[in-house]
């Protein structure tokens, strides 16, 4: 079974840091492209992250940039994003997705995605 899950997310005060991972099974993860993704409450999912195939390019929305880190062992079958200095405005569902390539920092096409995982960012 083609199977994304995302793990890691949890609560958290602003300037902290979480650690997401995205483990894959039932697929080779080491042929697609992973990208991250949120949705907060209210609004549009909206990319956040993206890896290269091989780990040799990452991309990130300006948004995340310089406080998120993407990365990935394909040995392990996993992608992690590494959050830090986390704001109240980073509170969202989570999402790992396979795709075909990254797009800058959109994972397109992307054809299977995880179930996701809750940050809350709150004092």
């Amino acid at each position: 079974q083609l199977q994304l899950v995302e793990s890691g997310g949890g609560s958290v005060q602003p300037g902290g840091s979480l650690k997401l991972s995205c483990a894959a099974s039932g697929f080779t993860l080491g042929e697609y492209a992973i990208g991250w993704f949120r949705q907060a409450p209210g609004k549009e999912r909206e990319a956040v992250s993206c890896i290269s195939s091989t780990g040799g390019s990452t991309y990130y929305g300006d948004s995340v940039k310089g406080r998120f880190t993407i990365s990935r062992d394909n040995a392990k079958r996993t992608v992690y994003l590494q959050m830090n200095s986390l704001k109240p405005e980073d509170t969202a569902v989570y999402y790992c997705a396979a795709g075909h390539y990254c797009s800058d920092y959109v994972c397109y096409p992307t054809i299977l995605w995880g179930q996701g995982t809750q940050v809350t960012v709150s004092s």
